[in-house]
C-alpha cells in the first residue's frame, strides 16, 4: 500500500488543477456572456434568438442522448478500463456506435432546421425565423460534438486523467471571445452601431454562431490529445451484440425517463420564453418607445447563469464527494449515517449558498448594468430578472443534495415521480404564463423557477422522510436560521456601501457605465464578504470551516481528497477491523441532465465528469471534529450549531447523536416510530 504521505501532495496539486481549471473556465465563460451582451445588445432581437439557437444542440442532445450517455454509456466505460487490456475493445466498439448514432441524430436534427425553429419558438415572424433558421444551421452540429466530448471525457477520468477535462472548456470560450472580439472590431458595438435584423448578414453570423461552433469542436478536439498518449489503441470496430448496452439501458430507465420528462417541460418553458422578443420586434417596427421595457430570453439566460454560480462551484462539488460517503451508509444499511450525511451536506453548502443568494440580490443591480451591453433599460431588466431567481440559490443546492440520497440509494425511480411534478407544474403554469402582458412573461417564468426551486425541496423531503425517518430538521432550521441572520447583515453592510457609491439613484455612479459597475462590484463584494465571515464567527457558524478545510485542501494547504480512482472497487475494514468489505464498483456520475431547476442552456461540461471515488478512512471523532487524513469533509459527533453564543444559550437539539440514554428510550423519538425503523432496518 502506499504511502499515504506521498501520495497526499500529488492528489493536492492534481485536485487544484482540476479546481482552478473550472474557476478559469467559469470566469471566461462570464466574459463570454459579456461580450455578447456587448456585441449584439442585451435586449436586442439578434441575440434573443441567437441565444434561443444556440441552447438548442445542448437540450436536444440532454433530450435525446444525455440520459444515455451519462446512465448507460458513462458506467460501461469505466468499468471496462478495468480489464486486462484496460477496456480498449470494448471502448474502440462503444466509439465507433456512439459516433455513428451522434452522426445520424446530428444530421437529421440540422436537416430539420426549420421544423425545429418551429416547434421551439412562437410567434416569431417570417424575417426573425429566417435568421433563427440561419443559427441553427451553425449551431446544431454541435450536438456531435457534445456527445463525442462526453465520452472522450470518461475515457480520461476512467484512466485517472481528470485535468483535460476541466481545461478543454477554457479553449472553447476563448474561441467564442475571439470571435465577438472580432465582430465588434469589425463591425461595431451594439450599443454604438445598433444590429438589428435589417442589417444583418452572413458575415456576422459566422463570427457569432460560426464561432460558437468552432469552439465546441475545438473543446471536443482537444480531448484526443491526451487520450491518444493514453496508448489504448483505439480504433474503429463494429459488431455490438453481446456488449450489455441493452441491459444497462433496462436498468437506467427511469434515469432516462426523469432526463426526458425535464427536458421536454424544459423546452416548452422556453418556447413561451420567446414570446416578449416577437412583440418587440413588432414595436420596433411601428415605432414605439415601450420596446426597449421588453425583456426577452437574453436577459433571462444571463441571469440564470448569475444565480447559478454558487450552485456550481460550491453545491456540485460538495454534492460529488458527499455521494461517495452517502453510498457507504445506504449499502452497508445505516440510514443514521445517510441522514447525517445529507445534514452535514445541507449546512456546509448552505454557507456560501445562503450568502450566494443575498449577494446577488444586493448586486444585482451593478452586475446588471455590467452585462446590460451598455444600455441602462437593459441592465434595469437584467437586475429585476436576478433579484427573482437569486433568492432561491440555496433550495436549487439543496435540491440537489437531496436527489444523491436516493441515487446512493441506488432508486433512480422516486427522483422521477420528483420530476413528473415539477414538469407538470411548470408546463401548466407556463401555459398560463404566455396569456400575461409581454413585459411580465419573462418576470413571470423567473418565478416560476423560484418557485419550482422551493417545490422540489418540499417534495424531496416528503420522500426522503418516508425513507430516513426524519431529516434532522432541527439542525439544519438552526444552521440556516443562523446563516441568514449573517448574509441579512452582510446585506444591509453591502447596501450601506452601495448608497455611499450612488447605486441607488437613477445617475449613480454604478450606473453610469460598465466600467463604473464593475468597480463597484470589486468594492462592495469583498465588503459583504467580510461582513459576513464576520458574522458567522460571531454566530458560532461552525461549518463555515468544515466548508474552508476541503477547498484549502483542493489547493494544497489542507488535507486532500484522496485519489481519483473513478469506479474502483473499494476494499475496506469495519470500525472493528475483523472483516473485510466490498464496495461494488460505481460511477460516480451525475444523473440530473433532466432537473428543471438547472434553467440555463448552456452546456455543462461538469454533467459528463465522473467525480472521484473518495477514499474515507473509519470514523475518526475528537473534540475539535477536524478531518481525518484523506477525509474531504470531517464527520461529526455533535451537532456544530447547537452551541450557545452571547445572544443564546446552549440548545440541546434532538436527534440520536445528542441523546446519551439507553437504545430506544430517546424521548425525542417515539416507541412507535422506534418500532418502525426496527422494522424497516
Amino acid at each position: 500500500m502506499t504511502d499515504s504521505k506521498t501520495v497526499q501532495p500529488s492528489e493536492a496539486r492534481s485536485s487544484a488543477v482540476m479546481a482552478a481549471g473550472t474557476l478559469v473556465s467559469r470566469f471566461l465563460g462570464f466574459g463570454k456572456t459579456w461580450m455578447l451582451g456587448a456585441a449584439l445588445g442585451l435586449g436586442s432581437t439578434v441575440n434573443d434568438t441567437f441565444i434561443n439557437a444556440n441552447n438548442l444542440p445542448n437540450l436536444i442532445f440532454l433530450l435525446v442522448a444525455g440520459g444515455v450517455f451519462n446512465a448507460v454509456l458513462v458506467p460501461q466505460i469505466i468499468k471496462a478500463s478495468k480489464a486486462p487490456d484496460r477496456g480498449a475493445d470494448y471502448i474502440s466498439r462503444l466509439l465507433t456506435l456512439a459516433v455513428l448514432v451522434l452522426l445520424s441524430l446530428t444530421l437529421l436534427v440540422t436537416l430539420l432546421a426549420p421544423w425545429v425553429i418551429e416547434l421551439t419558438t412562437q410567434g416569431y415572424s417570417a424575417e426573425q425565423k429566417s435568421l433563427a433558421v440561419s443559427f441553427a444551421f451553425w449551431c446544431l452540429p454541435q450536438i456531435f460534438f457534445y456527445g463525442l466530448y462526453a465520452l472522450l471525457t470518461q475515457v480520461l477520468n476512467a484512466n485517472g486523467a481528470f485535468g483535460p477535462a476541466m481545461w478543454a472548456p477554457i479553449l472553447n470560450n476563448i474561441v467564442a471571445i475571439a470571435g465577438l472580439g472580432m465582430f465588434i472590431w469589425i463591425l461595431g458595438a451594439n450599443v454604438t452601431n445598433p444590429h438589428t435584423l435589417d442589417n444583418w448578414g452572413s458575415t456576422q453570423t459566422f463570427l457569432v454562431a460560426g464561432f460558437s461552433t468552432i469552439g465546441v469542436v475545438a473543446q471536443t478536439a482537444i480531448l484526443l490529445v491526451p487520450v491518444f498518449r493514453l496508448r489504448l489503441g483505439l480504433r474503429p470496430k463494429f459488431g455490438w451484440r453481446g456488449v450489455g448496452l441493452g441491459q444497462a439501458a433496462k436498468l437506467s430507465v427511469w434515469t432516462l425517463l426523469t432526463a426526458a420528462v425535464g427536458q421536454l417541460a424544459f423546452l416548452y418553458v422556453m418556447r413561451i420564453a420567446t414570446i416578449p422578443g416577437t412583440e418587440r420586434l413588432r414595436l420596433e417596427r411601428a415605432g414605439d418607445p415601450a420596446a426597449g421595457f421588453l425583456p426577452g430570453n437574453a436577459v433571462l439566460e444571463v441571469a440564470s447563469q448569475l444565480y447559478l454560480l454558487p450552485h456550481s462551484i460550491i453545491a456540485l462539488s460538495l454534492a460529488t464527494v458527499l455521494f461517495n460517503r452517502m453510498t457507504r451508509a445506504s449499502q452497508d444499511g445505516d440510514r443514521g449515517a445517510l441522514r447525517d450525511a445529507l445534514s452535514h451536506g445541507l449546512r456546509t453548502m448552505a454557507v456560501a449558498t445562503v450568502f450566494g443568494a443575498l449577494a446577488l440580490f444586493a448586486l444585482a443591480g451593478p452586475l446588471g448594468m455590467f452585462f446590460s451591453g451598455g444600455k441602462v433599460q437593459d441592465g434595469v431588466m437584467l437586475a429585476q430578472t436576478l433579484t427573482i431567481l437569486a433568492l432561491s440559490t440555496p433550495f436549487m443546492s439543496a435540491n440537489f443534495m437531496m436527489s444523491r440520497v436516493f441515487y446512493a440509494n441506488e432508486d433512480a425511480r422516486t427522483p422521477f415521480y420528483i420530476q413528473l411534478v415539477l414538469a407538470i407544474v411548470n408546463v401548466v403554469a407556463a401555459f398560463a404564463i404566455q396569456f400575461l402582458p409581454y413585459d411580465q412573461i419573462i418576470f413571470a417564468i423567473a418565478i416560476l423557477y423560484t418557485g419550482g426551486n422551493i417545490l422540489s425541496v418540499i417534495v424531496s423531503a416528503h420522500f426522503l422522510r418516508r425513507l430516513l425517518g426524519h431529516l434532522d430538521g432541527p439542525r439544519i432550521a438552526n444552521s440556516y436560521i443562523r446563516m441568514g441572520y449573517a448574509a441579512l447583515g452582510s446585506a444591509v453592510a453591502g447596501a450601506g456601501a452601495l448608497w455611499l457609491m450612488g447605486s441607488y439613484s437613477a445617475d449613480g455612479f454604478a450606473w453610469s457605465g460598465r466600467i463604473q459597475a464593475l468597480v463597484t462590484i470589486v468594492v462592495v463584494g469583498p465588503v459583504m464578504l467580510v461582513a459576513y465571515l464576520f458574522l458567522l464567527k460571531l454566530f458560532h457558524v461552525t461549518e463555515l470551516r468544515d466548508l474552508l478545510q476541503p477547498l484549502l485542501g483542493r489547493l494544497g494547504r489542507g488535507s486532500a481528497p484522496s485519489a481519483p480512482t473513478g469506479a474502483a472497487a473499494d476494499t475496506s475494514r469495519d470500525t472493528a477491523g475483523h472483516r473485510e468489505r466490498t464496495t461494488p464498483e460505481r460511477a460516480t456520475v451525475s444523473v440530473d441532465t433532466g432537473l428543471i431547476p438547472r434553467i440555463s442552456g448552456e452546456f455543462d461540461a461538469a454533467s459528463f465528469r465522473a467525480g472521484p471515488q473518495v477514499e474515507e478512512p473509519a470514523p475518526h471523532h475528537d473534540e475539535h471534529q477536524t478531518a481525518s487524513a484523506g477525509e474531504y469533509l470531517p464527520s461529526e459527533d455533535v451537532p456544530t450549531t447547537a452551541r450557545g453564543s452571547f445572544m443564546r444559550e446552549e440548545i440541546p437539539l434532538p436527534g440520536r447523536r445528542t441523546f446519551q440514554g439507553p437504545a430506544g428510550r430517546n424521548p425525542h423519538f417515539s416507541a412507535r416510530s422506534e418500532g418502525r425503523r426496527k422494522k424497516k432496518r
